[in-house]
């Protein structure tokens, strides 16, 4: 894609989130059913797991965005911790799901307003489960699901990270 095919997606989509600053702010969803031993099935809802923009930055839809995957990151370490968790603590689940939305302004991400940071505001994580536990170790399930998820200590502990660029080797 060029420079100006970019540009004449996104200056629409700019000016709306400029005059409507509520247009911007979208919730983005992933979900996932806990699978056979310790295991959690992500649904993507597509064949082919493809990056492109989001459609409320020029994308036409067709592909996962980055937030995408960032949810479907968390749901699949979160499903496989608490399904580690449970074999560990001796709960047995009988069926479980797990599902984490997360909301975006994307006037930051467009640049549309330096105020606005670029990322997600705040992400959910839900479970639901049919096991044999009480409230007590449903409690204990949940702390050591947060304690263990790798994914979910990397978003909450602020986990630094650094860029940098590198000449392509021939």
């Amino acid at each position: 894609m060029k420079t100006e095919e970019l540009k004449r997606l996104q200056a629409p989509l700019k000016k709306k989130y400029a005059d409507d600053p509520e247009s911007a702010i979208i919730t983005l969803h992933a979900t996932g059913k806990l699978g056979e031993g310790i295991s959690c099935k992500v649904d993507i809802g597509r064949a082919l797991t493809q990056a492109g923009l989001h459609p409320a930055t020029g994308g036409d839809g067709t592909m996962l965005c980055s937030g995408d995957l960032l949810l479907e990151a968390l749901v699949a370490c979160a499903g496989v911790t608490l399904n580690a968790v449970a074999t560990s603590i001796g709960v047995t689940i009988k069926e479980g799901k797990v599902r984490a939305e997360g909301d975006l302004d994307f006037k930051g991400t467009l640049g549309v307003s330096k105020e606005v940071p670029v990322g997600f505001k705040n992400i959910r994580l839900y479970f639901e489960l049919d096991c044999d536990a009480d409230d007590e170790k449903k409690q204990t399930l949940l702390k050591l699901t947060e304690r263990y998820c790798v994914v979910f200590q990397t978003l909450v502990s602020a986990t630094p990270v650094s860029t940098n660029i590198h000449a392509l080797k021939q």
